[in-house]
């Protein structure tokens, strides 16, 4: 099946008309020309016209497209929850669970649910480290409290340390985010440790939780101002105004997802023709999480 590319709604529908078109694109993505058996691992199979299932033509085990991805078991159809997957790599801030429920009429529960599969298959794979400039910063996020200011420890605000690539002419390359409990060395070296090599030159403020980081990374600590840091300070705002605008609310517990679902779409700016297919191939390239992994996860 041909590859799709865009983000327009009426290319989509055109592409993806039933249940049985998702399950071909799918099929095309899981096996291709390379059928091999889960069980018997031979590779000659017979197709299934009704969804495009494999027949192994030895033990006769029978495979979906969807079985073991992210898809597998998908009760309220496939056509929607390939809609639920354009839509969040269309969208410039993301959709909330609300409006999809409403959109598609499943229940929110549902919506939920599968979105947050979809913001597990965005999460980075942390293979490609920044190797040039990258500014590093902190911030926190929900709302406000009385007499917490600064980096305070005991503030009940989400806190997140953020990494922000930028080229030759100050632009955003890439954006990765990292929740923590504090401002602490340790908790700050998880962006470095995920996103940053060894190699890249790194740009932070003066805070001292960054200097015991030199042992290992080429840190330069400059004073904090808005023409330094103007990237990054505009990276976090979009941030904030897009969970702002999107959710009444955001669980500390599952935060994390939405800062990769955030992090996934600015990283593709630049390849919003493929987005879409980029995001399918992962959900198929993903085990299945089932609602009570999602639950447990954070």
């Amino acid at each position: 099946m041909e590859l799709f590319k865009g983000e327009n709604i009426l290319d989509f529908t055109d592409k993806f008309k039933t249940d049985l078109d998702c399950l071909e694109y799918l099929a095309d993505i899981k096996w291709g020309s390379n059928f091999s058996c889960k069980k018997c691992s031979h590779q000659k199979h017979t197709v299934r016209s009704s969804n495009y299932a494999r027949d192994c033509n030895s033990c006769h085990h029978i495979e979906s497209p969807t079985s073991g991805t992210l898809f597998h078991k998908v009760k309220f159809g496939l056509r929607k929850a390939f809609t639920i997957v354009f839509e969040m790599s269309a969208a410039t801030k993301s959709i909330s669970a609300s409006q999809i429920a409403k959109r598609l009429d499943i229940s929110r529960k549902t919506a939920w649910y599968f979105m947050h599969k979809v913001r597990i298959a965005m999460k980075s794979s942390e293979s490609q480290p920044i190797v040039k400039t990258v500014y590093v910063d902190e911030f926190v996020f929900g709302g406000q409290e009385n007499l917490k200011q600064g980096r305070s420890t005991d503030s009940k605000k989400k806190k997140v340390v953020v990494a922000v690539e930028t080229n030759a002419d100050r632009g955003v390359k890439r954006a990765y985010f990292k929740t923590i409990d504090n401002y602490s060395s340790e908790e700050l070296s998880k962006i470095f440790i995920a996103h940053i090599s060894e190699k890249a030159t790194v740009i932070t403020d003066k805070w001292t939780g960054y200097t015991p980081l030199k042992t290992d990374y080429n840190i330069t600590q400059i004073k904090s101002n808005v023409s330094d840091f103007f990237e990054i300070n505009t990276i976090i705002h979009q941030l904030k105004a897009g969970l702002r605008s999107v959710y009444s609310w955001v669980s500390k517990k599952h935060f994390q997802k939405y800062l990769d679902e955030y992090s996934y779409r600015i990283n593709r700016s630049i390849h919003k023709q493929t987005i879409f297919d980029n995001l399918i191939n992962r959900m198929t390239d993903h085990i299945n999480i089932d609602f009570e992994q999602i639950k447990l996860s954070t």
